[in-house]
């Protein structure tokens, strides 16, 4: 378990945010699933709840206004020293920002972008919130993984506008790699080639830590949910994606157990 009151490295992933139709119905989805409690944030993009686990800060969910069809997904936030500069690097190495910069009260500065792939991410320059204050436990993000057709251009892409180094996982058939800071992973790629549906384009995935996935997707069913692609063991542990009510993918992962 990581606790993380520190500002992060700029690159490092350090919040994730979700924009909703009915934030009363998700917060009552995740507040049973994860065992989420919530208390009002900054109301900038309209009304927004900061997700509390034992009092910790993990993640936000906003509402849409009525007249944005935008599609729901969770989207994870890179910290950044400087966000107008980075926003002008996203627009610089072949991105799109879509809004912002601009600030969100005392919490700090934002914009949300998206890759040359068309994957959504947001850049949160930090000044009261730091973002997550814990991570790795159950009921937090544990991993943000980007799906996108293939690894090597979106990677330089990355690479450009937040200087990660990159690992590629040495595989015939799988194309995968993580980008690094100060020699830790913080993200991954993952490059699926066809199987990414046409008419979505690539996305960011939230992985949350549970204690046991089987049980989690059973919740997660129960409470109006759906699976995306059932449960299944990997060399991060057992793995399963899902969708809340409103469509909103995210993955479950228990880590092996030592």
């Amino acid at each position: 378990m990581t606790e993380a009151a520190a500002r992060r490295a700029p690159g490092t992933p350090c919040w994730v945010s979700l924009m909703v139709h009915s934030l009363s119905a998700t917060q009552e989805f995740y507040g049973a699933l994860f065992g989420w409690e919530f208390r009002p944030g900054p109301q900038q993009l309209g009304p927004y709840v900061r997700a509390l686990l034992d009092g910790k800060e993990v993640a936000g969910i906003g509402q849409l206004p009525p007249d944005r069809h935008l599609p729901v997904a969770w989207t994870p936030y890179l910290a950044t020293d400087d966000v107008d500069a980075t926003a002008e690097s996203v627009r610089h190495c072949g991105g799109t920002v879509g809004v912002g910069p601009l600030d969100a009260g005392e919490a700090g500065r934002l914009a949300i972008g998206s890759d040359p792939a068309g994957a959504v991410f947001g850049v949160w320059q930090a000044a009261a919130h730091l973002g997550m204050a814990v991570t790795g436990v159950p009921g937090a993000v544990a991993w943000n993984e980007l799906v996108t057709r293939e690894t090597a251009s979106v990677a330089k892409f990355y690479q450009a506008v937040f200087g990660y180094a990159e690992e590629a996982v040495v595989s015939a058939d799988f194309d995968y790699l993580t980008l690094h800071l100060e020699g830790h992973a913080v993200a991954g790629v993952h490059g699926v080639g066809n199987a990414l549906p046409r008419d979505r384009g690539a996305y960011w995935i939230t992985y949350f830590e549970v204690a046991d996935v089987d049980e989690a997707v059973e919740r997660v069913a129960d409470l109006g949910g759906h699976v995306v692609t059932p449960a299944r063991d990997s060399s991060h542990g057992r793995v399963a994606t899902v969708a809340d009510p409103e469509g909103a993918q995210f993955a479950l992962v228990a880590p092996p157990r030592p």
